[in-house]
């Protein structure tokens, strides 16, 4: 059979599918290079039987077409990061036995080496695009592995997720189907394209509904603003630190300016923030400069998505909504039990978008899953109907003093203070408390805070259990590219202070 996704690119083959840098592109553009990509990742093969294909390229025509062309030819998509150093892509590649590498020629320099040493078929895009479209290409059938995706890696090994054709499938129609995408859909893709949110909520939704994506080679909140400022786009959507500095970038306008790009905004129809918490502080300065109350949803690289507000109708700060459609989700104690609302549980998922395995991790993926339910490591509460995130288990949860305390839910206090710009609450080991409650600040510019006047000011906000007992002032947090904070390297500064 062939593949949905590309059948459907046969309906809309006059539409355009993609806006690049490099032009405009039909979905029959689309077709026939991911073709020539195909044909030339084959050679005289008939099918690739499952073959790891990694590539590294820049966001644009020539990503889509290779990720389609290595689907056509019945290889597993491995992409990887354009900004990650030789380490990170060489444990990707290598973890995921990937037999070949496709590489954009401005990253031949970093990867050519490593298939050197790995005797690994190396290939430029253009030279595969060079190549001839041949009809003969292979029958794919659903349940063939399509896609692996590196977890963040922020509280561990990154592990590589398998998904199939039928699960990505089922997480993009139940996207499509809760935020209502149609062909006349215009999206502006700014999100890294090695991560679930670009590859599968961006750009393959858009895709399976003929819509239009225009893609940006790089993030730059001057141009996304022109493009917003147009009036043209009706779907956005990024993690809370792009939109920290489209909120920045606005304030430093003129007036004019500000109204001109506040009324493109108000004209698209969703924007959506997701990958990290949105600070209640962001979604309200983001609704009072581009009239929207962002849409928060959760998901994760192993299911896709799982809870989302609502697309019409009253969204709550701080709440991911609901389970989206086809996906059933509940939350657990540490013994499995079904909690009842108002308390705190671990988040269960099922549904058919649930990833398939851990590339080579028989024993993770066997402790992922009870009776179909895979256990996503997050912790959650139901009030008011709506599920509202409290953090990893592993790294948000913090065990102090006999108490259980949501280090986001700190977090979201602390940015309240006047003086603080960001923060990072970890619970550090503590043989008195078992964990004591630390944070890494950064400050506003030119302010001063001390442990002291912060545990003062923290008291009239938070019980004192969950006040920082120790603080480390620092100029940025470690974040991975997805703009998440990596909470490791925070816990390590307290450790070797």
């Amino acid at each position: 059979m062939n593949l949905p996704l590309i059948d459907r690119a046969s309906e809309y083959a006059d539409n355009i599918a993609i806006v690049a840098t490099g032009g405009v592109f039909t979905y029959r553009d689309l077709l026939h290079t991911s073709g020539q990509i195909a044909t030339g990742l084959l050679q005289n093969a008939d099918d690739l039987q499952e073959q790891r294909v990694a590539y590294l390229i820049p966001s644009g025509f020539e990503y889509v077409a290779t990720q389609w062309g290595i689907w056509r030819a019945g290889g597993i998509a491995v992409p990887l990061c354009t900004v990650h150093p030789r380490p990170e892509l060489e444990y990707v590649i290598t973890n995921a036995g990937a037999s070949m590498i496709i590489a954009h020629p401005d990253f031949a320099e970093i990867l050519r080496p490593i298939a050197q040493s790995h005797n690994l078929r190396f290939v430029l895009t253009s030279d595969l695009v060079a190549e001839s479209s041949d009809d003969r290409l292979p029958t794919i059938e659903m349940t063939r592995r399509a896609l692996i995706l590196y977890t963040s890696g922020t509280t561990g090994k990154p592990k590589g997720v398998v998904t199939t054709h039928q699960q990505i499938q089922a997480q993009v129609t139940s996207l499509i189907a809760a935020w209502e995408w149609t062909a006349d859909d215009r999206i502006l893709h700014v999100l890294p394209l090695h991560h679930i949110h670009g590859i599968i909520n961006v750009l393959t939704c858009a895709l399976w509904a003929g819509a239009q994506c225009h893609m940006l080679a790089k993030f730059d909140a001057e141009t996304i603003w022109n493009r917003i400022g147009v009036g043209e786009l009706t779907l956005f959507m990024a993690v809370p630190t792009i939109y920290v500095k489209l909120i920045n970038a606005w304030e430093a306008m003129d007036r004019d300016c500000q109204q001109h790009l506040s009324a493109g905004c108000a004209n698209i129809r969703l924007m959506v923030s997701g990958s990290a918490a949105l600070p209640v502080t962001v979604l309200e300065k983001w609704q009072e400069i581009g009239s929207h109350f962002l849409l928060e949803r959760y998901g994760m690289t192993e299911i896709g998505m799982a809870l989302s507000n609502p697309l019409h109708g009253d969204r709550s700060a701080g709440s991911v909504g609901t389970p989206l459609p086809q996906v059933s989700v509940r939350l657990v104690d540490d013994n499995g039990a079904l909690v009842p609302p108002g308390t705190p549980g671990e988040i269960q998922v099922k549904s058919h978008g649930v990833f398939l395995e851990y590339w080579q991790n028989p024993a993770a993926t066997a402790k992922a899953f009870q009776s179909g339910w895979f256990w996503t490591g997050d912790l959650a509460v139901v009030e008011h109907g709506n599920y509202r995130i409290l953090g990893r288990i592993s790294v948000d949860i913090i065990k102090t003093g006999g108490y259980k305390v949501s280090a986001l839910e700190i977090e979201e206090v602390l940015r309240l203070h006047p003086d603080i710009q960001e923060c990072a609450v970890v619970g550090v080991e503590d043989p008195e408390w078992g964990e004591r409650v630390c944070a890494a600040i950064v400050l506003q510019p030119s302010r001063q805070l001390t442990l002291a006047s912060l545990r003062s000011w923290a008291k009239e906000q938070l019980a004192v259990y969950k006040v920082p007992t120790q603080i480390v002032v620092i100029a940025e947090l470690p974040r991975n590219v997805m703009g998440k904070v990596t909470k490791p390297p925070v816990v390590e500064l307290f450790r070797s202070s």
